[in-house]
């Protein structure tokens, strides 16, 4: 069937870039756009997280630098590309990281992954180290909800001590 082709143009469902929202050193939240990067700079990024994660798979110590200042800079510069200059010009260097990081997410995986990253701060897949972390990644959970969840665990005797809600049945007529 010539001239039949099922697939869409690529940009009918492709992310043209991100939007997000970070307050300045002003104290204004601005909305700054970046960009899909360049298939060379997509590359480039994928290459070097790809080795990072190789060292880091490979047992590389925790206080072992995988990338020197400038390479770090470099890496930010290819994930943020035009929004860079301003984002350094006008936001704290804990925002310019998380803005940087989420963008290096979504580059090298998808939209949904660097969401993770942008509402939780934990790198994606990393399990929450405590109670308060687990219930943080989960607003729309309350305190009593999460604590309903964890079953309690089953009596290894066949009794059931101290439960109140039975009835009078199966209880001998001797007033024990």
């Amino acid at each position: 069937m010539a001239g039949c082709n099922p697939f869409e143009a690529l940009d009918d469902f492709l992310e043209e870039g991100l939007d997000l929202p970070v307050r300045g050193k002003d104290g204004e939240v601005r909305t700054y756009h970046i960009a899909d990067p360049s298939a060379e700079a997509g590359v480039k990024i994928e290459r070097i997280t790809s080795y990072a994660a190789r060292l880091a798979a490979g047992g590389t110590r925790p206080g072992a630098k995988v990338l020197d200042d400038d390479e770090e800079i470099d890496l930010y510069k290819l994930c943020l590309g035009d929004a860079y200059g301003r984002l350094m010009a006008e936001v704290s260097w804990s925002m310019f990281k998380h803005v940087s990081l989420t963008t290096m997410f979504w580059v090298t995986t998808d939209r949904d992954t660097a969401l993770e990253y942008w509402r939780t701060r934990q790198h994606p897949g990393k399990a929450p180290r405590n109670r308060a972390e687990r219930r943080q990644g989960r607003p729309d959970t309350s305190e009593s909800a999460g604590a309903s969840m964890t079953r309690s665990p089953a009596s290894t005797s066949g009794t059931r001590a101290g439960s109140r809600r039975r009835s009078g049945r199966g209880r001998g007529r001797s007033g024990t």
